[in-house]
């Protein structure tokens, strides 16, 4: 991610089939281009479409077609919260001791008011007392029977580089990476995730071939 880049966080957009994608952030993104399978995000998709003009947070990064396709797929009201992006600005000025207590008060949602997240890989890039404090924060905005879709790595990190998930269709995903200044921390064990989600309850999980493990959970 090159300078500051722009997030759409602040942007509560009610989608039902309109088309017209939002900004994505500055900067090019490259890296795989390959369909990737993902087990997990059917399941969440099913799931949101019982609910009728679901609220749905998006962790970030900003992907326009993303938007569109939720919106097209499940009519939601849909706010990107750019969570990567705030972990990029605190790695930058070394404000990352800062940064648990700054996640303590990020996400506003009202208790109980959404019904789905999408963490993606976010959880990969911080360290414990960070991932404790968004983590109770996504548990309270979650209403009962609301779903959280999450991705953790296996692999040991390596470059330092983010994700963007770009939603092919419900089956596929693209990954798309770009730098980062923030590190990939250490994986975590699945009963230290299921234990961050304390409050929830693990709907699905899946091990894919590429060392990504999809969590599904529900309140």
């Amino acid at each position: 991610m090159s300078g500051e880049s722009r997030s759409l966080g602040d942007l509560f957009s009610r989608w039902g089939g309109r088309k017209g994608p939002a900004a994505e952030p500055e900067g090019a993104a490259g890296g795989d281009e390959a369909a990737h399978p993902t087990k997990a995000l059917p399941p969440f998709l099913k799931g949101l479409a019982a609910s009728e003009g679901p609220v749905l947070i998006d962790l970030g990064p900003v992907v326009g077609s993303n938007v569109t396709f939720f919106g097209e797929q499940l009519g939601c009201r849909l706010r990107v919260e750019d969570v990567i992006a705030d972990i990029e600005r605190h790695a930058r000025s070394g404000a990352t001791a800062d940064f648990p207590g700054f996640l303590e008060t990020r996400l506003q949602q009202a208790e109980g008011s959404v019904d789905g997240i999408l963490c993606w890989d976010v959880f990969d890039y911080l360290d414990r007392p960070a991932a404790q404090a968004l983590a109770a924060s996504l548990v309270r905005m979650l209403r009962p029977g609301g779903l959280l879709l999450g991705f953790f790595s296996n692999a040991e990190p390596r470059e330092q580089v983010y994700t963007k998930y770009v939603v092919v269709d419900e089956a596929h995903l693209k990954y798309r990476q770009y730098p980062a200044s923030a590190p990939r921390q250490r994986g975590l064990l699945n009963r230290d995730i299921i234990k961050l989600f304390e409050g929830l309850t693990v709907s699905e999980s899946f091990l894919m071939k590429n060392n990504v493990r999809e969590f599904l959970f529900r309140k």
